[in-house]
């Protein structure tokens, strides 16, 4: 007969040994998930687009069917974004003809402050409407009627259009620095609750800080090892912009700012652009890469929690598997 509190003091030494191999592992994991090549073109990693998928596909599927069927379908669609931006797509006053895209932004205000109503007149002039629709921040309109044979160009533009609300800030600060302009007030500005965006500029350099709050203390964790990738990235390229990392305290950049919070679940991500990276043939991929950084860091620091425990939940099954085979099998009595 086996002793049940032996079995008991295995398995439990089982389960030591087991959760001592996943905390050995956890490195190893995390670097064959952040292996790449280059800092903003990781072959592992996904890159979030930085347009809106919906907007395209809908848009498209609209513009379509006016220019091939002549077919105007009734459309009111409502749909979220990160960082709290909402999006609208209906027929305005009911009108099947004609097609309204509108925008939410919670910090638009602030946006405003840095030039976002000039940029939008200037990329969508000849679709923005004059009065938005209540509760939203833009509206363009698109006439069905006479939509022109390369609508494509127009549905790229149309789902860009949370981008180009943020480029204002950053085309802003990199012409300041192209200009060598210093002393510049700092842009502030609260995208999401308890998250800032501050971006100041120098003769040498444009610096772009973003605030982030990590709600799980794991978080903090796998985004310092992935921070400290990108680090070691740039060591391969040294045209990568550099990143500075910081938990708890603000960086130098902001030490006598009152909007900078503290906090041991507070992380703040640094950006240093030079010239190289603010020119005028660089400064349409660096922003649209810098402006998705929030999202695409606390993206993967769910994707890698997920695949961490879908790797605990697959050793768990093989251990289990093997407990099950060394169970001793009861022997039946035979009765006499």
């Amino acid at each position: 007969m086996f002793n049940r509190a032996k079995i008991k003091n295995c398995v439990n030494h089982f389960y030591f040994i087991y959760f001592l191999y996943v905390a050995k592992q956890l490195i190893y994991i995390y670097k064959r998930i952040f292996k790449y090549n280059f800092i903003f073109t990781a072959k592992i990693m996904i890159l979030l687009e930085q347009n809106n998928r919906i907007i395209c596909e809908l848009l498209e599927q609209k513009f379509s069917a006016a220019k091939t069927n002549g077919k105007f379908d009734s459309v009111n669609v409502v749909f979220a974004d990160f960082d709290g931006v909402m999006y609208k797509v209906s027929n305005p006053d009911g009108d099947r003809l004609k097609l309204m895209l509108s925008i939410s932004l919670k910090f638009y205000k602030e946006l405003q402050e840095h030039g976002a109503d000039e940029l939008i007149k200037r990329e969508y002039e000849h679709f923005l409407s004059k009065t938005p629709e209540s509760g939203y921040n833009i509206s363009l309109i698109f006439n069905l009627a006479d939509i022109s044979d390369d609508f494509m160009d127009i549905v790229k533009k149309a789902s860009f259009l949370k981008r180009n609300c943020f480029a204002s800030v950053f085309e802003k600060y990199f012409k300041f620095q192209e200009e060598g302009q210093e002393g510049e007030r700092r842009a502030v500005v609260h995208f999401r609750e308890d998250e800032t965006l501050f971006v100041e500029a120098k003769s040498d350099r444009v610096t772009v800080i973003f605030s982030t709050i990590f709600k799980d203390p794991d978080d903090v964790i796998i985004g310092k090892i992935f921070l400290q990738e990108f680090r070691e990235g740039r060591k391969a390229s040294q045209t990568a912009p550099q990143i500075i990392y910081s938990v708890g305290e603000p960086p130098l950049e902001l030490k006598n700012c009152s909007e900078a919070k503290i906090g041991p679940n507070v992380g703040y991500i640094t950006f240093v652009l030079f010239p190289r990276h603010t020119n005028k043939k660089a400064r349409d991929d660096t922003i649209n890469l810098i402006y998705t950084f929030r999202d695409y860091l606390h993206y993967h620091i769910k994707c890698s929690k997920a695949y961490l425990h879908s790797r605990m939940r697959a050793k768990t099954n093989d251990f289990l598997k093997v407990l099950n085979r060394a169970r001793p099998e009861t022997k039946e009595r035979r009765k006499r």
